[in-house]
């Protein structure tokens, strides 16, 4: 038990790094990405402290290059999933029981390992398994990544603060207890800080995870997982699997210790799983925390009276970087007819000067997209825009998967706002526009509002300080997370924690302390120190 009230480090924002020619940065992920390339990886799942291999093995392919092998997974069965989970449950009361400065301390390393000695390495993964380029990796992998785990630190004792009053003659106190049984992580393949922090932030808060990435973000994660053992998790806390969606959910579902789901991912597959728990909510010893971040369908609505060159870099920005595979990226805009066409002329421009590569080509600022599935989802979008009388595409609209994944960012202008690309979520390099009657501003906000199902990431631009006000009362729940004058993307840990409701999740905000407290039950424990030893009240007397 700790024997004094101890101050964690202060947690501040890791500095990102600049990769700008000739710095040490730079040359040190080029060197780094190139090693890695040059190798193929074997991959092993990590179950109980133990690397776990089968003879069911898959190649692992830059999407950006698609004849470079770069490693080789093992995949697991349902035994496999079965095994991870008698190992969280086993390692379970010794973890809970351990002194959260200690679990502290582990995460803290972890923190300062992925800003110092694996910074190259995680970037380099990213680059390699997800086509970022390097400053995408480099905000994500290793930045992001060392927020989560330095904020989430003092978030924890943050909440370890919080206590009850007591009035006299009696000491409340409260506890917050890890959730009884273990969590189930599920993690996507388009940020590697997102992968990491689904299950350590359970872990961190005294819970046992069994942690499932997505196929395409393996590579990486197995680099996190080399993190987590090196700064000293003990064996069972966090168990990583490869296996089918279907098998994994069997076994987790059904297990009467499933006491939480951890999930980024889509809106559909998060739907089926909370479907999935509810039918099943009478096996289960407690009702499971059920956490999500799924889709988005995020806006830009420029005002009237909106800086036209910061609304066309914001376009730009928010809808191509990472090749608009974020889920919070702009993927529909509404422009007033007065500045339309001199926002478009200048977003298209930008456009034009993007070049598209390999990562390894640091003037890249396009890769490719993760897979040929989503590759094949998003042609079709673009083909449905070619045949449409009411839309037309003003740049891109050309994608090519010969050598990798590459479509060409796009930007397609529509005459009907309720069409199809400005209402589905794509999760590409389409971003479709809009044109407003310039008088029509409130009535836009209202369908800005009520078109498509989510409710994530939203910018509104606007020099009149009226109309912001009227944009941020209009759209108080169009986004989680809403920006005035800034792009849709880009939220810092600790500062814009991270989250939207409706089709969206269930907003519990990554990146602050909210996030944190769903993975603890508290206790109130009531200690009276003179008890009563008469049962009457002074109103019989």
């Amino acid at each position: 038990m700790p024997k004094g009230i101890y101050h964690v480090p202060i947690a501040v924002n890791e500095p990102v790094l600049s990769y700008a020619p000739g710095t040490p940065e730079r040359d040190e992920l080029l060197s780094t990405y190139r090693k890695m390339k040059s190798q193929v990886m074997d991959i092993p799942m990590f179950i109980n402290g133990k690397e776990v291999r089968t003879n069911d093995t898959h190649a692992l392919y830059p999407p950006h290059e698609l004849k470079t092998q770069i490693g080789t997974y093992h995949r697991g069965t349902k035994q496999h999933v079965q095994d991870a989970v008698d190992a969280a449950l086993e390692a379970r009361e010794k973890w809970a029981n351990l002194s959260w400065e200690h679990r502290a301390s582990i995460f803290l390393k972890a923190a300062d390992l992925i800003a110092g000695p694996f910074r190259a390495r995680i970037n380099a993964a990213t680059m390699l398994a997800q086509s970022k380029n390097a400053m995408q990796a480099e905000i994500d992998s290793a930045c992001e990544l060392a927020d989560f785990l330095r904020f989430n630190v003092q978030y924890m004792t943050e909440i370890y603060d919080n206590q009850p009053e007591s009035s006299d003659g009696v000491w409340n106190r409260l506890e917050y207890r890890p959730l009884e049984g273990f969590v189930f992580a599920i993690t996507p393949f388009n940020f590697t800080a997102i992968a990491g922090n689904l299950p350590a932030a359970p872990a961190l808060m005294g819970c046992v995870a069994v942690w499932k990435p997505a196929d395409s973000q393996i590579y990486s994660a197995n680099v996190v997982m080399e993190v987590f053992r090196e700064a000293g998790v003990p064996a069972g806390v966090i168990n990583l699997v490869f296996a089918d969606g279907p098998d994994a959910g069997d076994v987790v579902f059904n297990h009467p210790e499933f006491a939480g789901l951890h999930f980024t991912g889509s809106t559909n597959v998060f739907r089926h799983l909370w479907q999935t728990i509810g039918e099943n909510i009478s096996k289960y010893k407690s009702y499971p925390r059920i956490v999500g971040e799924t889709g988005g369908k995020d806006f830009i609505v420029a005002h009237p009276s909106s800086n036209v060159q910061e609304v066309a870099v914001a376009i730009a920005r928010g809808a191509f970087e990472f090749q608009g595979q974020k889920c919070s990226a702009a993927s529909r805009a509404y422009l007033p007819s007065n500045i339309a066409s001199d926002i478009l002329d200048r977003a298209v421009a930008i456009v034009k000067d993007f070049k598209m590569g390999s990562p390894e080509n640091f003037e890249n600022f396009i890769t490719a997209v993760i897979d040929e599935r989503a590759f094949d989802k998003i042609a079709g979008y673009i083909d449905f825009i070619k045949e449409q009388d009411d839309a037309e595409i003003l740049v891109g609209g050309n994608y090519d998967k010969s050598e990798g994944y590459f479509i060409e960012p796009t930007i397609v202008k529509t005459s009907n706002p309720m069409f199809r690309t400005m209402c589905e979520e794509i999760f590409g390099p389409v971003i479709t526009i809009y044109e407003y009657p310039e008088n029509e501003w409130s009535e836009t906000l209202k369908l800005v509002n009520a078109t498509g199902e989510y409710a994530l990431t939203g910018a509104i631009f606007s020099q009149d300080r009226y109309a912001i006000e009227e944009a941020t009362k209009a759209l108080e729940n169009a986004a989680g997370n809403f920006y005035i004058n800034d792009k849709p993307t880009g939220a810092v840990v600790g500062q814009q924690p991270f989250g939207g409701a409706r089709g969206s999740g269930t907003n519990d905000k990554a990146g602050s302390y909210l996030n944190l407290l769903r993975w603890v039950s508290p206790r109130t424990i009531k200690e009276t120190f003179v008890p009563p030893t008469d049962y009457k009240y002074p109103f019989l007397g």
